[in-house]
This record gives structure tokens, C-alpha cells and sequence, in this order.
């Protein structure tokens, strides 16, 4: 007697577009495989996630987070598929791409694709895009930006059903071969401060610690906070002895106290900050976002907020956070505190009448006064940058990390990805080289007349003489390579893609649940439609006398679950930003689509 239940019937498969996917090519090679070289076909029977990402990029390093969980609950029937994209020369380097899989914790396979081949197949437009390939091996959906993770987990339980069903679907395990552990005392340092005993606290960030060395550099003394920190970056010695710890990934600010090893969760709520949430308020109770470095100044704590592109403020008195500076948008604006773009804010440096900053998107130095105005001292915007001394208007950087206040008035620049240390003098305006031949320089600390400087790709510290004379350099100048897109003259339609996931709508409850903001570099290319509006659409007009620059494309879209019977239903943000050359053509497109969520038709 069989008294099992009939087995359901499934139910019928979702019509979706049937494009299939471009094979996955990069003259770097593969990460993650035991040296073997995938392809397609050998995903075939798994549902395939491919994370188009570079590392200088905070939003793709969020994405990363996200994907961890599904990830490890579908990880018979799932395969992740990083492509390193490179924004930045330095990231172009295969090395480089190693050093960050590790750093990052990758553990998927990563094609390391230099010249952006697979990027161009499949149509990227934006770092972090993700694009969902079925088990069939179709492309079935494509998300830029951050925030899709549940409408994803939604997408590949329905795939994983839909070809359970046909017999299409394979389970098993994936092709990640972890690489072997490397032994060092630090590894992936990310900041450092001195402590009145005269050691070093470093940022130990791969190892998730804080670890004190002896005034040596390499010694180790203790180390501190396993099991409590994520990725921690900046540190900051407060007038009352301790150490405030910018613990990057857990979205959170803590205090260390050097005399009893307490330590103290001050500031985050341990999720990430969202468009929408409060942005003042005590601290404990407000959302943070990959805070990276940390600066007393003014009687409070600076905090470089690198995941929103902002400055905010801790005050320990009061126990309350606040933005300081910073619209959320990504770009190099100076003026007004509440005006201001930053773009992932990533180094801090006080002195008496200024707080520098490492703005590392723009490849820039900037400053904020004691009135709340912020200046850009070296930099131009998000799409140039290099290796170029001189006067502080021609200079060039690339992706700096850190700052440190000289004793002359000057500021010290870890130019992270031209592996140099770089100074800036506000008396003459001139930018000069002090080292080179460091390995991705994040922070600097001033010992007597030295300077210890964290090679953060070298796993130590480095003492330097601060030296009188600048080093001779050969200029470079690069520029992010990226294809153009050609538009023709005139009026050009901007059209936002997005699909709200399956079962959800958009959350129109308490008004517009779209937001679209459009500028250029330069700003005369726009004529007409640039600024702020609800709709996910946009005519703009571009000006006949500027044939080239760079759209500058925001959006955002809130979706909630779509249950009537659910009176607090679970909602989501969609976000990303575009930066997208174009040049002017007469037989350039009159459309420019941006996916955000879903598949242009």
C-alpha cells in the first residue's frame, strides 16, 4: 500500500526574454578555480550569477556582502561568477586583483578581466552590475547597483524550481578551490594610530582585529576585538585616552580603551543606511554606512562615511550622530557643506583650522574650514587621474586612501594605487613625491621625524625619514577606459529600467517611490533636463556646441512586498549611480536605457 501524497504539479514557468549568455572571456585569467579556466558549459545545469565589480568600488564591496548568505544557502545549485572590471590602471594589474579577492574574501571563482572584454558583451554600464543566467545558460535578469539581494534570492528559488521540474537543474558542488592561507602577523592593514605607551594600533582588516605592535612596527603585543569587528579601518585617539574604531562592514563606530581592553559599541545600528533613513539622531539608533576613517576635530568625531559619499559627525557628549557634509551624490562639487559631492570619502586628517580629506573616487585631496566650506586642493572628478607632480592644478593622484597632517602645514597623501606617499603644500600650491615603491600606502602615522606609513599589500609598516627633497617622477596621466556611447544631437530620452521583483510593487504610500537625478561633466553638455524629479524617465538637450563629456545618472526605486493581508509588508531600495561617457554623433542613438533592475525590451 502506497500512502505517499501525489506529488504537486508544477506550476508553469515564468515566460521570460531567451537571450543567451555571451561567454565569459579576460585575458587575466581565473581566481578561485585550482587554476582551471571555466566556461559556460561548464556551469551549465546551475543557476549563475555573474557580479560585474572592481575593487576600488564601496558599492561593489556591499554587493559582495549581500550575496554572502545566498550564496552559502543555494550553494548546490548556485555559482557566483566575479568579473573584475578595472576602473583604475592599478586595479588593471593581476596581482592587484589577487591581493583584493583575498582581502575581500571572495570565496567564488573571479575572472580577471583587465581589458573589460566580458564587461563589453554583456552591455555594462555600472559598477556593481549583476546579471542572472539561467540553468539553460539564457540571460534572465540584470541589476546595477546595490539592494537587489532579496528580489535575486526570489528570481533563483523560482529558477531552481522551474528546472528542478524540467530536469534541467544540477546539484552539486561548485568550482571555488580556496587558495592556500598565506601566514603573516598582519595582514591587509588598513590604518594605524600611536598610543600614548608609544606603540602602534593597526587596523588588522582581513583578520577582522585590531592589533597593538611595539614602537618597533613589527612586534606584536596583543591582539584585540576577534569576533567583534568586520573588516575595520579607521582609528582615532580621543582626548580621554581611548581609541575610536571605524568598524567598516558592521555599518558601526566602537571604542577601544588601551587600559583595560574594554570594547564599546557607540555609534550604528549594525545594518547599512539606506536613501530614506533618518541621518541625525542618537546614535545608537541611526544606520551607518561603511564608515571607513575617523578624525577628532572640533570637539566631536569626524566620521568619512564612504558608503554614502558623505562626512558625518559622532559626538560622544550627547551620544548622537549627524551629517556634517554631503548630499549622498557621487562626484567632486565643492561650496557649501550641505552642497558639497564627495566621492567615497576614504582618509581623515585634523589640524587646527581644517580637516583634510582623502576623497579616493576623484583621485583628490580636499578640505573642509572651520565655517563648514569644503575645497578641493588636488583633483578634478571621478574619470581622471595618474601619477603627476607639480603645480596642485595639473597634479594627478590615483586613488588615495590616506591623510597626515605634517608639521609645516602641509599634508602627506597615501596615493594608494601609484604606491607612493605625496605631499601638498597649501604655501605654494605644489604636489610632490616623498616615496615610491610602497605597495598600496592606506595611512600614514608622524613618529619624531618619522613617518610610518601602512603598506596595506605588503601586510606591514614602514618607517620612512620624512625626507627634505622631493623624489623625481616620470608623469602619467590616465583616464578611465570606458567606450563612449554615441548620442546624437538634439534631444536625447533617458530611460531608467526597472521591474519591480516578483511579488512586490512600488511603494507609493507616502508618495513618489522613484527619485532620478541627472548632471554632466562638463555642465554645459546639458542644455536642458538636468536636476532632480520622481520619474524614471528624462528628456534631456544637449548643447550643439559640446560634442563629449559624462552623463551623470542617480536613481532610486523602493519596492514593497505586494500582500494585502500583510499590514507591515518588508520594502526594499534599489539604488545605483552611472557615469556615462558619450560622445555627440549624427548618427548617434536618440535613447540612452539604463537598467536598474530588469531587462530593457
Amino acid at each position: 500500500m502506497n500512502d505517499a501524497a501525489p506529488a504537486p504539479t508544477p506550476a508553469p514557468a515564468p515566460r521570460r526574454a531567451r537571450v543567451r549568455a555571451p561567454e565569459l572571456i579576460g585575458k587575466g585569467g581565473w581566481l578561485n578555480t585550482g587554476g582551471k579556466e571555466l566556461t559556460l558549459a561548464d556551469l551549465r545545469g546551475k543557476c549563475v550569477i555573474v557580479d560585474f565589480w572592481t575593487f576600488c568600488c564601496v558599492n561593489c564591496l556591499h554587493v559582495l556582502d549581500e550575496l554572502r548568505d545566498l550564496e552559502e544557502k543555494h550553494r548546490d545549485t548556485l555559482v557566483i561568477v566575479g568579473v573584475h572590471s578595472p576602473k583604475f590602471v592599478h586595479e588593471a594589474e593581476h596581482q592587484a586583483v589577487v591581493d583584493a579577492v583575498e582581502r575581500y574574501e571572495v570565496h567564488h571563482p573571479v575572472l580577471d578581466d583587465p581589458e573589460l572584454a566580458t564587461w563589453k558583451q554583456y552591455a555594462v554600464r555600472a559598477w556593481p552590475t549583476l546579471v542572472v543566467i539561467d540553468p539553460e545558460g539564457y540571460v534572465v535578469a540584470q541589476h546595477a547597483g546595490e539592494g537587489h539581494a532579496n528580489a535575486i534570492r526570489t528570481l533563483v528559488e523560482e529558477l531552481e524550481a522551474e528546472h528542478e521540474a524540467k530536469g534541467t537543474l544540477r546539484r552539486g558542488d561548485g568550482p571555488y578551490v580556496a587558495p592556500e592561507p598565506v601566514a603573516t602577523d598582519l595582514r591587509f592593514p588598513g590604518k594605524a594610530v600611536t598610543l600614548g605607551s608609544g606603540n602602534f594600533l593597526v587596523s588588522d582588516t582581513t583578520r577582522h582585529q585590531l592589533v597593538e605592535l611595539a614602537e618597533d612596527g613589527e612586534t606584536v603585543v596583543r591582539r584585540i576585538g576577534e569576533g567583534v569587528f568586520r573588516e575595520p579601518q579607521g582609528l582615532a585617539l580621543l582626548p580621554d585616552g581611548k581609541v575610536v574604531v571605524a568598524d567598516t562592514v558592521n555599518h558601526a563606530l566602537r571604542t577601544y580603551d588601551p587600559e583595560t581592553g574594554a570594547i564599546e559599541l557607540v555609534a550604528g545600528t549594525g545594518k547599512q543606511w539606506w536613501q530614506g533613513s533618518p541621518t541625525s539622531g542618537p546614535a545608537l539608533d541611526v544606520d551607518l554606512s561603511s564608515p571607513w576613517d575617523v578624525a577628532w576635530w572640533q570637539g566631536r568625531v569626524w566620521i568619512a562615511m564612504a558608503g554614502v559619499h558623505q562626512l558625518w559627525t559622532y559626538d560622544p557628549e550627547s551620544g548622537t550622530v549627524e551629517v556634517a557634509a554631503g548630499t549622498t551624490n557621487e562626484g567632486l562639487v565643492d561650496g557649501p557643506a550641505a552642497e558639497a559631492w564627495f566621492a567615497q570619502p576614504s582618509g581623515l586628517a585634523a589640524t587646527e583650522d581644517r580637516l583634510w580629506i582623502a576623497d579616493s573616487e576623484t583621485s583628490a585631496v580636499r578640505w573642509i574650514d572651520t565655517d563648514g566650506v569644503v575645497h578641493t586642493a588636488v583633483g578634478t572628478g571621478l574619470f581622471d587621474f595618474g601619477h603627476r607632480d607639480g603645480a596642485a592644478e595639473q597634479a594627478l593622484l590615483q586613488h588615495p586612501l590616506g591623510v597626515t597632517a605634517l608639521p609645516d602645514g602641509s599634508v602627506a597623501v597615501s596615493d594608494t594605487y601609484n604606491h607612493a606617499l605625496r605631499r601638498y603644500d597649501p604655501a605654494t600650491g605644489e604636489v610632490t613625491t616623498l616615496a615610491t615603491d610602497l605597495r598600496e600606502p592606506s595611512d600614514a602615522v608622524l613618529v619624531g621625524g618619522d613617518i610610518v606609513v601602512v603598506e596595506s599589500a605588503r601586510h606591514r609598516l614602514t618607517r620612512l625619514r620624512l625626507p627634505e627633497e622631493a623624489v623625481q617622477v616620470e608623469s602619467a596621466a590616465y583616464r578611465t577606459q570606458r567606450e563612449a556611447t554615441d548620442i546624437a544631437p538634439g534631444r536625447l530620452r533617458l530611460d531608467v529600467v526597472f521591474q519591480a521583483p516578483t511579488g512586490q510593487k512600488l511603494d507609493e504610500r507616502y508618495g513618489p517611490s522613484t527619485r532620478l537625478l541627472v548632471s554632466s561633466t562638463p555642465p554645459e553638455l546639458l542644455a536642458g533636463g538636468e536636476g532632480t524629479g520622481t520619474d524614471l524617465f528624462r528628456e534631456l538637450e544637449l548643447n550643439p556646441d559640446v560634442t563629449e563629456g559624462v552623463l551623470h545618472v542617480s536613481a532610486m526605486a523602493a519596492s514593497c512586498d505586494d500582500d494585502p493581508a500583510n499590514e507591515y509588508p518588508a520594502c526594499h531600495v534599489h539604488q545605483q549611480d552611472w557615469g556615462v561617457p558619450v560622445k555627440v554623433t549624427e548618427t548617434g542613438a536618440t535613447r540612452l536605457p539604463l537598467i536598474l533592475a530588469g531587462m530593457d525590451g
